[in-house]
This record gives C-alpha cells, sequence and structure tokens, in this order.
C-alpha cells in the first residue's frame, strides 16, 4: 500500500465497526487509494464514478457501503452489481460472502451458461444482492414470471469500459429501465471512454467523480522483464520459465482458444501442474479451472484474455506473455494480475521477430524501457529434444479429440439434421459442448419415446 494511505484506516472512513472487524479478519488493514476517495462518498449517499487502475481494490470499494447499508435496512433485493464477465461475477460474489459472512447475507448469481430454471428459483430465496452478466438478466426480466428490479437500492457497473467494449447497450438500457429512479449508483472503470460517460448520464445522478490513477498504466511494484527470442523456440523458452518458477502460482497468456489446449497437454505431459481457461468452455469447466488454481492444485493457468481483467487472485507470481497482444490495454489487464493490493510480482514478456512492433508500443505507452530477463540461452536449448516431443505427442492428442469431436457431431446429425454443433476442446480433452450435445441427446431421446 501506499505510505500516504497509512494514515487513514475503514474507522476512520466511516466504516462501521462490524464491517471494519470483517475487513481486519480478512488482513484489510489499511485502505487503498480508491478505497480511501470513494467510500465516503459512497457513505454519504453520492453517486460515483470512480476510474482507477487495475488491481487498485474497487470491488470492496463497492460492497462495503452496500453492506453498510443493509445492515441499516435489511431488505431483499436491496443490490444489483452488473458485470462484463461470468468469472468477475463469480468474483465479486466471493467479496460480498466473504465481508458479510456474520450478517446472513444472501447473493445470486445470474450469468449465461447455467440452467435459467434454478436462476429462477434463487429469485424466490430473495436475495439480498444479485450479481449479473446483462444478457442473462434481461432474459430473466423478459421471461421470468413475477421477476422485478422495483425495489433495488444500489446499482453497480463494474467495469464499465469493458461492458461497452462488448456490445452490451441494448442490454444495459433495458436494465436501467427496468429500476427505480430512487438509487445509489456507482460506475467503476479503468478508462473514461465516450461511451462511458454516455452510459454516467443516463444511470447516475449528481456523481462525485473519482479518478486514483491520471495515466493508464502498470502498478509501482510489478517488475517487468522481456526475452527476445526465436519463434520456432517459444515453447523452450516457455518451459524454462516454468522450470524457474516452478510452485510459483503463475498466468501464461495467449491469443488464441487453441493455443490454450496445446500449451496446456504440452506443460502437463513434462510434469507441470497446468490448467486452461478460455470463453470457450462451459461455465462449470471454467469454474472448475480457476478454482484449482486458486486452491494451488495447479500452479500453471493458460489463459486468453478472459482472465486478463477483474479477476483477483493475490497469490499470482508470474504473468508469462507468451503472445504480445496487439492492443496496449489488453498488456495493462494482463499484467494486472499480479502484483495487486500493494504486492510485488513480475511479468515477462516473449519477444519473436514477429513481435517487435507490438512490444514497442507497449514500451512506449508505459514509457519505460524494460530489461531483458537474465538467463542461458544455451541451458534453455538443453530442453528443445523434450519440448519438441512433448508438442508432437500434444498435436496427437489434439488432433485425435478434434476426430472423437467430429464423429460426435455426424451422429447427432444423422439423429436429427437440426443439430449443429461447434465446440473446442477442454483442458482435460472433453469437448467444452459435452453439456449441449447431453441436453441435445435427451431432448432426441425424449422426442422419439413419443
Amino acid at each position: 500500500m501506499s505510505s500516504q494511505n497509512s494514515t487513514y484506516t475503514f474507522e476512520k472512513l466511516g466504516v462501521c465497526k462490524t464491517l471494519c472487524e470483517e475487513c481486519k479478519s480478512l488482513n484489510y488493514h489499511i485502505p487503498s487509494k480508491i478505497q480511501v476517495q470513494a467510500i465516503p462518498y459512497a457513505l454519504a449517499g453520492r453517486d460515483i464514478i470512480g476510474i482507477a487502475e487495475t488491481g487498485s481494490g474497487k470491488t470492496a470499494t463497492f460492497v462495503i457501503p452496500i453492506l453498510q447499508s443493509l445492515l441499516e435496512n435489511n431488505k431483499p433485493y436491496f443490490a444489483l452489481v452488473i458485470s462484463p464477465t461470468r468469472e468477475l461475477a463469480f468474483q465479486i460474489k466471493e467479496h460480498f460472502e466473504l465481508l458479510g459472512r456474520n450478517i446472513a447475507l444472501r447473493v445470486v448469481v445470474i450469468v449465461g451458461g447455467v440452467d435459467m430454471v434454478s436462476q429462477a428459483a434463487a429469485f424466490a430465496r430473495k436475495p439480498h444482492v444479485i450479481v449479473a452478466t446483462p444478457g442473462r438478466l434481461v432474459d430473466h426480466l423478459e421471461n421470468t414470471k413475477g421477476f422485478t428490479l422495483q425495489s433495488i437500492r444500489f446499482l453497480v457497473l463494474d467495469e464499465a469500459d469493458r461492458l461497452l467494449s462488448m456490445d452490451f447497450e441494448k442490454e444495459l438500457e433495458k436494465i436501467i429501465s427496468a429500476l427505480p429512479k430512487e438509487r445509489q449508483s456507482f460506475l467503476f472503470s479503468a478508462t473514461m471512454t465516450w461511451k462511458v460517460e454516455k452510459l454516467q448520464r443516463v444511470s447516475l445522478t449528481n456523481p462525485v467523480k473519482v479518478e486514483v490513477s491520471e495515466k493508464y498504466a502498470t502498478v509501482e511494484t510489478l517488475i517487468q522483464n522481456y526475452l527476445f527470442i526465436p519463434a520456432k523456440y517459444k515453447d523452450c523458452f516457455l518451459v524454462f520459465l516454468c522450470q524457474e518458477w516452478n510452485g510459483h502460482p503463475t498466468i501464461v497468456f495467449v491469443d488464441t482458444q487453441n493455443s490454450t489446449l496445446r500449451l496446456s497437454l504440452l506443460l502437463k505431459y513434462l510434469g507441470f501442474a497446468a490448467t486452461a481457461i478460455h470463453g470457450g468452455m462451459p461455465q462449470t469447466k471454467r469454474v472448475e479451472a480457476l478454482s484449482k488454481f486458486k486452491q494451488g492444485q495447479r500452479t500453471v493457468l493458460i489463459a486468453t484474455d478472459l482472465a486478463s481483467r477483474g479477476l483477483d487472485i493475490p497469490s499470482v507470481d508470474l504473468v508469462v506473455n507468451y503472445d504480445i497482444p496487439l492492443h496496449v490495454k489488453a498488456y495493462i489487464h494482463r499484467v494486472g494480475r499480479t502484483s495487486r493490493a500493494g504486492r510485488t510480482g513480475r511479468a515477462i514478456n516473449l519477444v519473436t521477430q514477429y513481435d517487435i512492433e507490438a512490444y514497442q508500443k507497449v514500451e512506449q505507452y508505459i514509457q519505460k524501457k524494460l530489461d531483458a530477463y537474465p538467463c542461458d540461452e544455451d541451458k534453455v536449448l538443453q530442453l528443445l529434444e523434450r519440448v519438441s516431443e512433448a508438442a508432437r505427442i500434444s498435436a496427437h492428442q489434439m488432433k485425435e479429440r478434434n476426430q472423437k469431436k467430429r464423429k460426435t457431431r455426424r451422429e447427432l446429425a444423422a439423429n436429427d439434421s437440426s443439430l449443429i454443433l461447434d465446440e473446442e476442446d477442454g483442458e482435460d480433452g472433453e469437448s467444452l459442448g459435452s453439456e449441449k450435445i447431453v441436453q441435445k441427446r435427451k431432448r432426441y431421446d425424449h422426442k422419439k419415446s413419443r
């Protein structure tokens, strides 16, 4: 934490004794910059626009005021939090449950990839807080009988810039129009774009703007390095880094879903505890992969940019950019998965002859010339034979699974020509559309039985 925040405590910010004790039990001793500036306004009933760098403690900034207000006025359907991704939604739920564990708090997550009937049943238990992705929440507003948002007292739009970049504007309009006008609203974003300003005008009333970082930048405690390598030895250098950092929680970012599977299979063959996550996986698989990584059952997470924003895994020691992102903002979010809440961490970029222009843009934007990560190239290339064999085997496994997937598609299509499937493989080789396939098979069997 910054030394300038050391004179502040949650108690001095106006947080009640019950929640101060919960903060202490979770080792939240010193509030972050965004918390120092925003929580007093939130407790005073003001609408807030919060602009802060990733890993700055934004989630607790809105969770604490909502819980404090709930303690004073315990009613169901009290707060609604809108998240751009399912993973972030579940993480926000965890924050609410941790800080509200001694006040009988009821929180429900409403996201796609989960049966709507079971979600509708969760509404019957009268949750205090709803955390939702926009599309699925609109589904319930339009199709779930009796469901309404008219008693909501708090609205939170988290990662607002990403909500808008994912084209959720129409859904957000429907949600906001379904809310009561008398409410308190918080909008949090890493950047302030014209779209965010437009959303602010329709969703907030006379808001206070809290900005703790003028420039979109990496945190001070992050150590950043690069390795300039030939593209053909990229896998070798990744394996070398996994050996160097063996046992340290590591996230490896790649550009494609196919790469997550290939590299996770390669690393598993070489004995590393690796898992993968990307947007093509069913929700149960995504939650399972993240859970294993958080609990330390897997120490290497191969991920697309799905995992680059919002996920709070405090113990990540290393981020590796296997693929250099084309957009600088994506780089900022990726490396923001480490060095969170004042901790130190390291980011290492694998730069090939094809990545020079993208990498130079990164250095130019963050206004830093990064140092080379120290390594002995001869030592790295001693791994070449083993890595090449692992790559060959993982490629063969992927080919077999793709053949199995195509066979399943053909079998289903032969039974019912309306079944059109397009799934990717999951971390353990199961079809990522296996849940869909099972559901379609059940429908087909039911149709036959009739």
